[in-house]
């Protein structure tokens, strides 16, 4: 008689085969707010394929092998010539080229460019989190090298490319290149003016040599590198390629990849410059800082929109696994104290990606009123949602129970994850002090991020108190920077709570103001008022399997 103790009963259908855009209402949504109504299909069509492929099999397998087979430095060849090369897994370079092709390092000079960018970062880095890395770093090197035109026009086209070539040869033969960034050291950290590499001009107006080490350096098996050294006029930023235009290697010293608690597909790295490391000058001497400050805004973006998708994934399965899950006697997802769990992690999602996708419509408005909101709304926005993604996260994992505790299910790699875009490109406490520094500096930043929530008032009374004790928050300067952490967090879910207010399904924002706004749960997810309507909550995070 056949054994039948391996019947397999009561497991979910894997998640796959399904379009990641069309089954996020909070982005589709948001696409439909801010994409111009002459390009809405075209937009809509491109993120649904880009959504499409974020689903499927290939993708999530790539995901798997991208991340259990790391990359691995190769310091020299066969002969014991020094190489310095980063020795990626196939897998790598199909999600890496897929995110370029499909324009997510393009942003710049398409209309709509942030909000159709943002919108495809967060759909597929949901495939796999890690290749991200350099899709930020790239995109955000553009801004900055505008301050010195001559290496704009001549590195923007290759950086903005929807062609992918990893191979390390002169940037003039390629159709497109990518870009890190090596700004901290050992001694410094965040403190960037500390640091120590030193940069020698040569005799051709804008050219130097550089000597010193990075303690981390992004994406090191880029083109090109942004660096942060001291000229003789202070802290000045650099362009440092890979290759010599005659085609030689520039001296570059991989000294060796972090071992890192995740973002294991994606290699980071300490290097060395050795006094023979040519660079170029972008921007002034001694404006080192200023000039690289528009690349962390642009990523600090990143990171908000990175954690959106990171915590999407996550409540995707979450929800996933418990509509086809059945215990006691019924489905996960329509026992009540499940349904208060799942909803409570939707509604941190939702009010996740909703932020971000303003930020990016910021991005594009461009005007006066944008670049001052943007100034408190980045930071702020930094602070609060990437500190959000790890227990939400661990939440979701939570919800599978020990299924989801298994490197099959995916969760494990989403949770080691979730810490990273918190400490890149400042910690908690360096976004709450940038906060506090643009309240002191920029009164104009304040007023557009008040008449950016004003735009709600009246409209909930939750969310009308939470703005008044903002205020009464910022009317107090005593003791501030102490005080920093609480500020910043009321502010951001002021903003969200706006947000969602004024765009969200009522269920949606009703949900939100009491729990988040007027204190109506408790400090663990799953503890929203049993009153609101958390069905439909969670129903419009369901994914819908289309093959």
């Amino acid at each position: 008689m056949a054994a039948t103790t391996h019947t397999v009963t009561n497991q979910p259908p894997p998640l796959v085969g399904y379009d990641v855009f069309a089954n996020d209402p909070a982005l589709t949504e948001g696409i439909t707010r801010y994409i111009a109504a002459e390009r809405l299909d075209e937009v809509r069509e491109e993120l649904g394929t880009l959504g499409k492929a974020a689903g499927s099999a290939h993708a999530q397998h790539w995901a798997e092998q991208a991340d259990r087979h790391p990359p691995v430095l190769r310091t020299h060849d066969r002969f014991g010539h020094r190489i310095d090369e980063v020795e990626f897994h196939p897998a790598w370079h199909r999600l890496l080229g897929h995110a370029v092709t499909s324009g997510l390092t393009g942003a710049w000079s398409r209309p709509d460019g942030h909000v159709r960018r943002t919108a495809g970062f967060i759909v597929w880095t949901q495939a796999e989190a890690g290749h991200g890395c350099p899709v930020s770093m790239t995109h955000a090197a553009v801004p900055a090298l505008r301050a010195e035109p001559e290496l704009a026009a001549e590195w923007e086209p290759l950086l903005t490319s929807p062609v992918y070539e990893h191979e390390l040869r002169p940037v003039a033969e390629k159709g497109g290149a990518l870009a890190g960034m090596a700004m901290t050291e050992k001694q410094g950290g965040s403190d960037v003016r500390a640091n120590t590499t030193r940069a020698e001009p040569l005799a051709a107006p804008g050219e130097y040599v550089l000597t010193g080490h990075k303690w981390f350096c992004s994406a090191p098996m880029s083109d090109a590198f942004l660096v942060l050294a001291q000229a003789p006029g202070g802290l000045t930023c650099f362009l440092l390629p890979r290759v010599l235009p005659d085609g030689t290697r520039n001296a570059f010293r991989i000294q060796r990849l972090k071992d890192k608690l995740g973002n294991r597909s994606n290699a980071s790295a300490e290097v060395e410059f050795d006094g023979r490391s040519w660079a170029r000058r972008v921007g002034e001497e001694g404006r080192g800082v200023a000039t690289i400050i528009e690349m962390v805004a642009a990523t600090r973006l990143d990171c908000v929109s990175a954690s959106a998708a990171v915590m999407r994934q996550a409540v995707t399965q979450a929800v996933h696994h418990s509509a086809h899950r059945e215990a006691f006697g019924g489905r996960l997802i329509d026992k009540p104290l499940m349904r208060n769990v799942l909803a409570d992690l939707v509604l941190e999602s939702e009010a996740a990606t909703t932020l971000a996708l303003r930020l990016a419509a910021a991005y594009d408005g461009g005007t006066e009123q944008d670049r001052h909101f943007l100034r408190l709304a980045v930071p702020a926005a930094k602070y609060w949602v990437t500190k959000r993604c790890t227990p939400m996260v661990a939440e979701a994992l939570e919800c599978l129970g020990g299924n989801g505790y298994v490197e099959e299910s995916g969760l494990p790699r989403l949770l080691r994850e979730a810490p990273l875009n918190s400490i890149w490109e400042g910690a908690g406490n360096v976004q709450a002090l940038d906060v506090l520094r643009a309240l002191r500096r920029e009164p104009e930043a304040l007023n557009a991020f008040l008449t950016e929530v004003g735009a709600a008032r009246g409209a909930d009374h939750r969310l009308d108190r939470a703005i008044k004790g903002m205020l009464t928050e910022l009317a107090d300067l005593e003791g501030i920077e102490a005080r920093a952490r609480r500020l910043v967090e009321r502010m951001a879910l002021v903003l969200q709570g706006s947000l969602l207010v004024r765009h969200a399904p009522s269920e949606v924002s009703d949900a939100f103001c009491a729990s988040r706004l007027g204190g109506d749960a408790g400090a663990a997810f799953g503890t929203l008022p049993h009153t609101l309507d958390l069905a439909a909550v969670v129903e419009r995070a369901r994914p819908v399997i289309d093959c």
